[in-house]
């Protein structure tokens, strides 16, 4: 029955995808499919229906659209700017220091705004044309922006590690949320490595030194912004409130940060809560379809048959680390992040933890391939918006970004294989 529900689950599904039929409705889809397979058609319009409300009725599932919410007000919120010359001031003393600037700046704001593909308009669209003045290379310029840009998803707040401890079966989100800032600043820290032998093999200027005051005007001014932060991931540690309560107070700390930057008017709120509204149905319709395929596997068994498969092939976690690692990459190649966290969470997660892997190690590892995901073709998001707002073709930016994305894989492993670097922060607040 494994055997069979994969093949009607996968091939529909894949076949609905091939056809442009939309990522959530091609779950939906393929998913009451296979159930009609082996259930009743009464049966299967039942389960599906509840299986749908079930998975959207969580109320872990409320931070994620408040901190969607608190993601488009700091967009909005004149943030990027104050950021930027943050990073300025933190990479500035390196060769290329303009590259190391949009890393930084993508890793900061990526971390507030909780989107890769916000952080790399935004901070793509100040510091291109810096570097273009400087004389640095267009396509190397986006490509370092869309190689930084998924780094801030890994770092918290994070709303796809939310996702995660959701279909994981209640993860902690706070051990999550300690968990992924040592293999976030690590993503980017490949970036910048690749970007320092680049930078002095072209000869690419360094940024003047900023006087005393220069810096700490430059250090007041983003104060602001980064505690965020500091309050949403201090309190929830912390055990002040917890992570829905914490993206509440996100969304409040963003309105009166908005108001004392005086970059929001009252005639952009519409625009704001509709991009959210937009937003959230979008995650939610996710969440509901993908908890029909979640039943739809575990009924028939396919996680566990896939586990016995990967199993057979090769009794070394090493080994099966790495099938899975290739296995997450090749997905992240056409498929967004939160549909495939949803979709093999429930898959992967298992074997893992047969390895004897915390599922708060996993979670990480999963993200981290699924960002790299992000940045490459066919359907990189990061990949496409990049290139938009530097206004260069995808073919000039692969060469350059390949560089990168080695770069990438190499922490990847590091992260995978070395579970201190996921769980040492964790472990030293006592959530593990």
């Amino acid at each position: 029955m494994a055997l069979q529900a994969s093949l009607i689950l996968f091939g529909v599904f894949f076949l609905l995808l091939a056809f442009g039929v939309p990522i959530s409705v091609g779950i939906g889809v393929s998913s009451f499919i296979t159930a009609l397979s082996v259930v009743p058609f009464d049966v299967a319009v039942f389960t599906a229906a509840q299986k749908m409300v079930q998975g959207i009725n969580s109320f872990a599932l409320l931070a994620v659209i408040f901190f969607i919410l608190s993601g488009s007000i700091m967009n909005n919120g004149g943030i990027a700017i104050r950021l930027i010359n943050l990073a300025k001031l933190i990479g500035g003393r390196l060769p290329g220091s303009l590259a190391h600037t949009n890393v930084v700046g993508n890793m900061l704001f990526g971390s507030i705004s909780g989107s890769a593909v916000a952080s790399a308009a935004a901070i793509g669209r100040v510091m291109g044309p810096l570097q273009a003045k400087e004389g640095y290379d267009r396509s190397y310029s986006a490509a370092v922006n869309i190689a930084s840009a998924p780094a801030g998803l890994l770092i918290p707040p994070s709303g796809v590690l939310i996702l995660y401890s959701l279909v994981s079966g209640g993860t902690s989100i706070s051990a999550l949320f300690m968990a992924g800032y040592l293999p976030g600043i690590l993503m980017g820290l490949a970036i910048m490595i690749v970007a320092y032998f680049i930078a002095k093999k072209q000869s690419y200027p360094v940024a003047e030194r900023p006087t005393f005051q220069q810096g700490l005007k430059v250090v007041l001014d983003a104060i602001p912004s980064l505690l965020l932060i500091v309050i949403v991931i201090g309190g929830i540690v912390a055990g002040i409130f917890t992570a829905t309560e914490g993206a509440a107070v996100a969304v409040l700390y963003s309105i009166i940060l908005a108001a004392v930057y005086r970059e929001i008017k009252l005639k952009d709120i519409p625009d704001i809560l509709r991009e959210t509204v937009v937003m959230t149905g979008i995650v939610l319709f996710l969440v509901g379809a993908s908890s029909i395929m979640s039943w739809v596997m575990a009924f028939t068994g396919i996680p566990t048959a896939i586990s016995d498969l990967l199993l057979q092939a090769s009794e070394n976690p090493i080994i099966i680390l790495l099938i899975m690692n290739i296995i997450l990459l090749i997905i992240g190649t056409f498929m967004d992040l939160t549909p495939a966290v949803l979709i093999f969470t429930p898959i992967f997660l298992p074997i893992a933890m047969q390895l004897g892997m915390d599922p708060v190690h996993f979670g990480i590892v999963l993200v981290f391939n699924l960002c790299i995901g992000i940045m490459t073709p066919p359907v990189g998001s990061a990949l496409f918006v990049g290139c938009s707002v530097a206004d260069v073709s995808i073919e000039s930016v692969l060469k350059p970004l390949t560089r990168m994305f080695i770069a990438l894989i190499i922490a990847l492993l590091l992260v995978t294989y070395i579970p201190w670097i996921s769980l040492a922060l964790p472990e030293l607040f006592g959530l593990l």
